[in-house]
Protein backbone atom coordinates (compact mmCIF):
# COMPACT_ATOMS: atom_id res chain seq x y z
CA UNK A 1 0.00 0.00 0.00
CA UNK A 2 1.25 3.32 -1.22
CA UNK A 3 1.06 5.90 2.03
CA UNK A 4 0.37 9.88 1.21
CA UNK A 5 1.69 13.00 3.39
CA UNK A 6 0.71 16.42 2.53
CA UNK A 7 2.78 18.94 1.98
CA UNK A 8 2.42 21.68 4.15
CA UNK A 9 3.87 24.24 2.02
CA UNK A 10 1.42 23.00 -1.52
CA UNK A 11 -1.36 20.75 -2.32
CA UNK A 12 1.23 17.94 -3.41
CA UNK A 13 1.35 14.88 -2.46
CA UNK A 14 4.66 12.62 -1.93
CA UNK A 15 4.57 8.99 -2.57
CA UNK A 16 6.34 6.34 -0.53
CA UNK A 17 7.15 3.22 -2.31
CA UNK A 18 5.69 -0.22 -0.25
CA UNK A 19 7.90 -3.15 1.27
CA UNK A 20 6.43 -5.60 -1.57
CA UNK A 21 7.71 -2.97 -4.53
CA UNK A 22 11.36 -3.10 -3.08
CA UNK A 23 11.33 -6.64 -2.35
CA UNK A 24 10.28 -7.01 -6.31
CA UNK A 25 12.95 -4.95 -7.54
CA UNK A 26 15.61 -6.95 -5.22
CA UNK A 27 14.03 -10.12 -7.38
CA UNK A 28 14.68 -9.20 -10.63
CA UNK A 29 18.07 -8.27 -10.07
CA UNK A 30 19.64 -11.56 -9.65
CA UNK A 31 17.38 -13.11 -12.70
CA UNK A 32 18.97 -10.63 -14.93
CA UNK A 33 22.38 -11.67 -13.90
CA UNK A 34 21.44 -15.13 -13.87
CA UNK A 35 20.64 -14.16 -18.08
CA UNK A 36 23.51 -12.05 -18.75
CA UNK A 37 25.95 -15.67 -17.61
CA UNK A 38 23.56 -17.78 -19.04
CA UNK A 39 24.16 -15.91 -22.55
CA UNK A 40 27.96 -15.20 -21.65
CA UNK A 41 28.49 -19.31 -21.75
CA UNK A 42 26.34 -19.87 -24.66
CA UNK A 43 28.35 -17.27 -27.18
CA UNK A 44 31.93 -18.48 -25.38
CA UNK A 45 33.87 -20.11 -28.52
CA UNK A 46 34.58 -23.49 -28.19
CA UNK A 47 38.27 -24.40 -29.07
CA UNK A 48 38.51 -26.53 -32.20
CA UNK A 49 41.56 -28.74 -30.79
CA UNK A 50 39.64 -29.53 -27.47
CA UNK A 51 38.26 -32.55 -26.10
CA UNK A 52 34.67 -30.53 -25.33
CA UNK A 53 35.10 -29.83 -29.44
CA UNK A 54 35.71 -33.35 -30.21
CA UNK A 55 32.73 -34.55 -28.28
CA UNK A 56 30.47 -32.62 -29.93
CA UNK A 57 31.75 -33.23 -33.49
CA UNK A 58 31.53 -37.09 -32.84
CA UNK A 59 28.08 -36.50 -31.26
CA UNK A 60 27.03 -34.67 -34.79
CA UNK A 61 28.40 -37.27 -36.69
CA UNK A 62 26.43 -39.81 -34.41
CA UNK A 63 22.80 -38.05 -35.21
CA UNK A 64 24.19 -37.86 -38.82
CA UNK A 65 24.33 -41.60 -39.04
CA UNK A 66 21.26 -42.36 -36.90
CA UNK A 67 19.07 -39.83 -39.57
CA UNK A 68 20.89 -41.22 -42.37
CA UNK A 69 19.83 -45.32 -41.19
CA UNK A 70 16.17 -43.35 -40.34
CA UNK A 71 16.05 -42.34 -43.69
CA UNK A 72 16.90 -45.36 -45.47
CA UNK A 73 14.77 -47.67 -43.14
CA UNK A 74 11.90 -45.55 -44.66
CA UNK A 75 12.79 -45.80 -47.81
CA UNK A 76 13.15 -49.94 -47.66
CA UNK A 77 9.89 -49.87 -45.89
CA UNK A 78 8.54 -47.92 -48.60
CA UNK A 79 10.02 -50.25 -51.61
CA UNK A 80 8.67 -53.50 -49.88
CA UNK A 81 5.28 -51.94 -49.56
CA UNK A 82 5.30 -51.09 -53.35
CA UNK A 83 6.18 -54.79 -54.17
CA UNK A 84 3.60 -56.33 -51.73
CA UNK A 85 0.71 -53.69 -53.41
CA UNK A 86 1.66 -55.41 -57.13
CA UNK A 87 1.78 -59.02 -55.34
CA UNK A 88 -1.64 -58.14 -54.26
CA UNK A 89 -2.75 -56.90 -57.27
CA UNK A 90 -2.61 -59.90 -58.98
CA UNK A 91 -4.09 -62.11 -56.39
CA UNK A 92 -6.91 -64.38 -58.30
CA UNK A 93 -10.44 -63.86 -56.00
CA UNK A 94 -11.09 -66.99 -56.44
CA UNK A 95 -8.27 -68.91 -55.10
CA UNK A 96 -7.83 -70.32 -51.61
CA UNK A 97 -4.05 -71.22 -51.97
CA UNK A 98 -1.89 -71.24 -54.46
CA UNK A 99 1.07 -73.86 -55.37
CA UNK A 100 4.85 -73.16 -55.62
CA UNK A 101 4.02 -73.31 -59.75
CA UNK A 102 1.36 -70.45 -59.07
CA UNK A 103 4.40 -68.50 -57.34
CA UNK A 104 6.90 -69.00 -59.64
CA UNK A 105 4.57 -68.03 -62.59
CA UNK A 106 4.20 -64.87 -60.35
CA UNK A 107 7.37 -64.02 -59.75
CA UNK A 108 7.96 -64.37 -63.36
CA UNK A 109 5.72 -61.73 -64.22
CA UNK A 110 7.38 -59.73 -61.59
CA UNK A 111 10.39 -60.06 -63.04
CA UNK A 112 8.83 -58.81 -66.64
CA UNK A 113 7.48 -55.95 -65.13
CA UNK A 114 9.75 -52.96 -66.82
CA UNK A 115 9.22 -54.76 -69.95
CA UNK A 116 7.26 -51.74 -71.44
CA UNK A 117 9.24 -49.49 -69.91
CA UNK A 118 12.39 -50.63 -71.25
CA UNK A 119 10.70 -50.88 -74.89
CA UNK A 120 9.76 -47.17 -74.42
CA UNK A 121 13.05 -46.34 -73.72
CA UNK A 122 14.43 -48.70 -76.51
CA UNK A 123 11.80 -46.66 -79.06
CA UNK A 124 13.08 -43.38 -77.91
CA UNK A 125 16.80 -44.06 -78.61
CA UNK A 126 15.87 -45.66 -82.10
CA UNK A 127 15.48 -42.73 -83.79
CA UNK A 128 17.79 -41.56 -86.68
CA UNK A 129 19.72 -38.87 -86.38
CA UNK A 130 19.94 -38.86 -82.32
CA UNK A 131 23.00 -37.83 -80.21
CA UNK A 132 23.49 -40.18 -76.96
CA UNK A 133 21.31 -42.49 -75.31
CA UNK A 134 17.96 -41.09 -73.73
CA UNK A 135 17.43 -42.44 -70.34
CA UNK A 136 20.58 -44.48 -70.04
CA UNK A 137 20.85 -44.51 -66.17
CA UNK A 138 17.22 -45.35 -65.52
CA UNK A 139 17.77 -48.20 -68.13
CA UNK A 140 21.10 -49.35 -66.39
CA UNK A 141 19.01 -49.27 -62.70
CA UNK A 142 16.14 -51.04 -63.86
CA UNK A 143 18.42 -54.22 -66.03
CA UNK A 144 20.83 -54.52 -63.21
CA UNK A 145 17.76 -54.52 -60.80
CA UNK A 146 16.14 -57.42 -62.96
CA UNK A 147 19.58 -59.17 -63.30
CA UNK A 148 20.00 -59.29 -59.06
CA UNK A 149 16.51 -60.50 -58.95
CA UNK A 150 16.83 -63.43 -61.25
CA UNK A 151 20.01 -64.34 -59.67
CA UNK A 152 18.25 -64.44 -56.26
CA UNK A 153 15.01 -66.25 -58.15
CA UNK A 154 17.42 -69.20 -59.68
CA UNK A 155 19.16 -69.31 -56.11
CA UNK A 156 18.76 -68.98 -52.90
CA UNK A 157 15.30 -67.74 -53.55
CA UNK A 158 13.37 -65.23 -54.11
CA UNK A 159 10.97 -63.25 -51.33
CA UNK A 160 7.67 -62.88 -51.87
CA UNK A 161 4.12 -63.10 -49.52
CA UNK A 162 3.29 -66.35 -48.18
CA UNK A 163 0.54 -67.26 -50.63
CA UNK A 164 0.80 -71.26 -50.55
CA UNK A 165 -0.13 -70.88 -46.89
CA UNK A 166 -3.90 -70.69 -47.28
CA UNK A 167 -3.71 -68.50 -43.85
CA UNK A 168 -1.17 -66.00 -44.78
CA UNK A 169 -2.57 -65.68 -47.81
CA UNK A 170 -5.87 -64.54 -46.28
CA UNK A 171 -4.22 -62.02 -44.35
CA UNK A 172 -2.53 -60.61 -47.53
CA UNK A 173 -5.63 -60.41 -48.73
CA UNK A 174 -7.08 -58.27 -46.40
CA UNK A 175 -4.37 -55.94 -45.58
CA UNK A 176 -4.57 -52.51 -46.38
CA UNK A 177 -1.41 -51.30 -47.84
CA UNK A 178 -0.78 -50.12 -43.94
CA UNK A 179 3.01 -49.42 -43.27
CA UNK A 180 2.46 -50.20 -39.93
CA UNK A 181 0.91 -53.75 -40.53
CA UNK A 182 3.70 -54.77 -42.48
CA UNK A 183 4.77 -57.37 -39.61
CA UNK A 184 1.93 -59.19 -39.90
CA UNK A 185 2.73 -59.64 -43.35
CA UNK A 186 4.85 -63.26 -43.53
CA UNK A 187 6.86 -63.87 -46.72
CA UNK A 188 8.53 -66.96 -48.37
CA UNK A 189 11.54 -67.09 -50.31
CA UNK A 190 10.52 -68.87 -53.27
CA UNK A 191 13.43 -70.34 -55.83
CA UNK A 192 13.38 -72.15 -58.92
CA UNK A 193 15.70 -74.60 -57.24
CA UNK A 194 13.08 -75.75 -54.92
CA UNK A 195 14.71 -74.31 -51.69
CA UNK A 196 12.17 -72.21 -49.58
CA UNK A 197 12.12 -69.88 -46.32
CA UNK A 198 9.90 -68.46 -44.19
CA UNK A 199 9.83 -64.70 -41.99
CA UNK A 200 7.76 -61.36 -41.92
CA UNK A 201 8.09 -58.49 -44.27
CA UNK A 202 10.33 -56.46 -41.64
CA UNK A 203 12.55 -58.72 -40.72
CA UNK A 204 15.80 -57.61 -42.61
CA UNK A 205 14.76 -53.93 -41.25
CA UNK A 206 14.77 -55.22 -37.69
CA UNK A 207 18.30 -56.78 -38.39
CA UNK A 208 19.73 -53.34 -39.61
CA UNK A 209 17.96 -51.53 -36.25
CA UNK A 210 20.06 -54.07 -34.11
CA UNK A 211 23.41 -53.62 -35.88
CA UNK A 212 22.49 -49.88 -35.47
CA UNK A 213 21.53 -50.55 -31.44
CA UNK A 214 25.07 -52.34 -31.19
CA UNK A 215 27.24 -49.33 -32.99
CA UNK A 216 25.33 -46.98 -30.78
CA UNK A 217 26.14 -48.59 -27.61
CA UNK A 218 30.20 -48.86 -28.75
CA UNK A 219 29.48 -44.79 -29.09
CA UNK A 220 28.52 -44.87 -25.70
CA UNK A 221 31.08 -46.40 -23.89
CA UNK A 222 33.76 -43.93 -25.65
CA UNK A 223 31.76 -41.11 -25.32
CA UNK A 224 31.21 -41.72 -21.31
CA UNK A 225 34.99 -41.51 -21.36
CA UNK A 226 35.46 -37.94 -22.86
CA UNK A 227 32.70 -36.51 -21.06
CA UNK A 228 34.28 -36.62 -17.83
CA UNK A 229 37.32 -34.79 -18.88
CA UNK A 230 35.11 -31.78 -20.58
CA UNK A 231 35.15 -29.96 -16.84
CA UNK A 232 39.01 -29.96 -16.97
CA UNK A 233 39.64 -28.21 -20.53
CA UNK A 234 41.15 -24.95 -20.99
CA UNK A 235 38.08 -21.99 -21.80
Amino acid sequence: MNVGTKNTDGPSYEVHTTCAERSGRAADMPKAAKSKAKAKVENKVVHPYSRKAAYLARDAAKHSRKEKLKSEKAQRLSLIREKLLWFQSQLDAEKLEYTKKDACEIIERYLHRFDDELEQIELANSIKGRQGRLHGSREAVIKQTIERERIQFEGCGFEIPDVINSKHLKTFREWDGDMKKLPNIKMKKVSAKGSESKHNAVQEVHIEEEKLMDSEEDEVSQDSDGDELLGDDSE
